[in-house]
């Protein structure tokens, strides 16, 4: 799931170089992930009203599904 997340993000912004992903287990069924990139993409990462940020939660649900986990993504300023 890092790395699905991590082609997504750096395929979004200019500066694929700053894109850092943190994965932590809160517990055993929920992996929480925090998406770092550089202050000028992080308006192309969240997107207009938030779409692409939600795109990316919904995405990221969805094949936590599959291994029957939750997964909660956080993007830092």
């Amino acid at each position: 799931m890092k790395e699905f997340v991590e082609f997504i993000a750096k395929h979004l912004v200019d500066n694929p170089d700053s894109v850092n992903i943190e994965e932590t287990l809160p517990n055993e069924k929920t992996i929480e992930l925090t998406l770092k990139v550089s202050g000028d993409d992080v308006g192309k990462v969240i997107g207009k009203q938030g779409k692409t940020a939600q795109a990316m939660r919904t995405l990221l649900t969805a094949i936590a599904a599959k291994e029957g986990k939750r997964a909660i993504l956080k993007i830092l300023d």
